[in-house]
């Protein structure tokens, strides 16, 4: 336990914006895994549908500092394969 009265407040700060960075990873996570479902049940018009959205989420993230840039561009890169792949899929 703190002592001090500016180290009791940071720590205060510091569960706050932990609570609220877990809450915005939720929510992330929420966005991503519809987008797999829909992939998942070859539902090609509801995948792109959802990808702009997906991607709107991951940049917010990344403006808030929630996850590192490069994380977003990974994600984002491999949920794009993901509906190349189900498109090409498709097609065959």
């Amino acid at each position: 336990m703190p002592i001090i009265k500016s180290a009791k407040k940071r720590q205060e700060v510091a569960i706050r914006n932990n609570e609220r960075n877990k809450s915005e990873r939720s929510e992330l996570a929420t966005v991503i895994k519809k987008f797999k479902t829909a992939v998942a049940n070859k539902d090609v018009e509801l995948a792109e549908k959802l990808l702009p959205e997906t991607f709107s989420k991951i940049d917010e993230e990344v403006s808030k500092g929630i996850i590192h840039k490069n994380k977003a561009n990974n994600k984002k890169a491999g949920l794009s394969v993901e509906l190349t792949k189900l498109k090409a899929e498709l097609k065959k």
